[in-house]
């Protein structure tokens, strides 16, 4: 009996004593549990998101676009973005921001599901969403995915991120981005966390999409399942727009991504490059899209008006900026503006910080912005036509075809005089100049002055 019994004890001390070392072996915290994702449908699902091709998008940096540097500063002004027939609103990152290792940046979240009190409240954002909504425009966030803040509730699991030979979270690999520690995506529970994140705001906020930050650092798989998880929500529509030069992001949902060889290609031209490389690079950007899926065509957005320069130093002044942009316009893509360059801010413009733009500079600029882009809205040729381009090593002459209907564009994109010869299947048409809303008749040679552009459309 006394053998009996010491046998059982002597088990028993080797299963604690085993249990003990395992305990040892996994020192980490269990994950946190993934909330439910079934969350209430505030108000009406917006059901006029554009079509792909028919998107103009503006991107709203809160901490600039108006003195209060937050979403009712947004909402004041839907009127002004109405103007410039803006349709898809793309709002910068709206969450609080990480104060450990802080610079400051809106793209270290701390809570992916909540609004920054520098931004409002949740009930500010769907007050944006509504207005919007009202005038016809879609609202997309500014998603991060690859990292968080280093103080986001998520860092109490190590399992949730990435961590060096000695169990250390990293920040993420090949960035000087010190401010933010980087997810594992190997993780599925921290993968269902971030993808209920994403479903709280289509909820919670009727937000219509998110731009996706830096995609390329996310794997291929994370976002096919994160699009189709979104899409599957009965009787919505999304729009997916990735930041990234990876091939593979079309295939996995995306909608839209940077045209970066082609805004590349306008840079080189402006610096004496041929005017053919535009056109190279939309032709070779295209070749490579999906039937359906775009890419977004811009002369700034926030990270080069910060860290590079403007489009007013970039292009020369006022004309040579808006030359740049008809060409970015018009050529094919999705337009992107980014809140600043309609009227011409000359300076960078921070988003680490707020520096509020000034509204009231160029309104010449403005009202040009305004007429190409009510021209852009109201012409399915002008975003849909097939091109023709005549090549020139300092012209952009083009013309688009749909349906019958014709319009041609002309861009100087030097900063001299340039004598152009008129092709020779456009001589002696007629046609109506949309900006100066003036009478052309197109003769065999003409004489355009430094980064002079016509937008025309044949006469009614």
């Amino acid at each position: 009996m006394i053998r009996t019994f010491l046998r059982i004890f002597i088990a028993f001390l080797l299963l604690f004593s085993i249990s003990c070392n395992k305990e040892k072996e996994n020192p980490n915290p269990p994950d946190p549990p993934v909330e439910d994702s079934i969350y209430q449908q505030y108000g009406t699902p917006f059901t006029g998101i554009p079509e792909t091709e028919d998107i103009v998008m503006y991107e709203v940096n809160l901490r600039a676009f108006s003195s209060s540097g937050d979403l009712q500063g947004v909402t004041d002004r839907l009127d002004e973005l109405a103007d410039l027939k803006v349709n898809v609103i793309w709002l910068m990152p709206i969450h609080p921001v990480g104060q450990v290792n802080s610079v400051n940046s809106p793209y270290s979240v701390k809570d992916y599901k909540a609004v920054g009190p520098e931004y409002g409240t949740l009930n500010d954002l769907r007050e944006l969403t509504d207005e919007a909504h009202s005038r016809g425009m879609a609202v997309i966030m500014d998603w991060v995915a690859n990292h968080t803040a280093w103080d986001n509730a998520w860092i109490s699991n190590k399992s949730w991120y990435t961590q060096d030979g000695n169990g250390n979270i990293i920040h993420p690999a090949g960035t000087n981005w010190l401010d933010v520690a980087d997810l594992n995506f190997s993780n599925q529970k921290m993968r269902d966390a971030m993808i209920d994140a994403m479903k709280f705001w289509a909820y919670e906020a009727n937000i219509d999409g998110f731009r996706c930050d830096y995609a390329d650092g996310v794997p291929f798989d994370f976002w096919k399942q994160a699009i189709d998880s979104i899409r599957s929500i009965d009787g919505r529509d999304f729009i997916w727009f990735a930041e990234g030069a990876r091939n593979d992001h079309f295939a996995a949902g995306f909608d839209l991504s940077f045209g970066w060889q082609f805004y590349g290609a306008i840079k080189e031209v402006f610096n004496g490059q041929p005017v053919s490389r535009i056109f190279t690079a939309h032709t070779n950007e295209y070749a490579s899209a999906p039937a359906g899926k775009h890419w977004v065509r811009f002369t700034t957005n926030h990270d080069e008006s910060a860290w590079d320069a403007t489009p007013i130093s970039l292009f020369n002044g006022i004309d040579g900026a808006l030359a740049a942009s008809v060409v970015g316009i018009f050529t094919g893509g999705v337009p992107l503006i980014y809140g600043s360059q309609e009227v011409g801010t000359l300076a960078n413009i921070p988003f680490f910080s707020n520096s509020t733009i000034n509204w009231g500079s160029n309104p010449e600029m403005l009202l040009t912005y305004e007429k190409m882009l009510q021209f852009y809205a109201s012409s399915a040729t002008a975003r849909k036509g097939v091109n023709k381009i005549y090549q020139h090593s300092d012209v952009a002459c083009f013309k688009k075809e749909l349906n019958g209907d014709e319009v041609v564009i002309m861009v100087n994109l030097r900063n001299v005089p340039v004598g152009y010869t008129i092709p020779a299947e456009l001589r002696n048409t007629q046609w109506l100049e949309v900006i100066n809303e003036s009478n052309i008749t197109l003769g065999t040679q003409m004489t355009l002055e430094p980064y002079q552009f016509l937008l025309m459309r044949k006469q009614s």
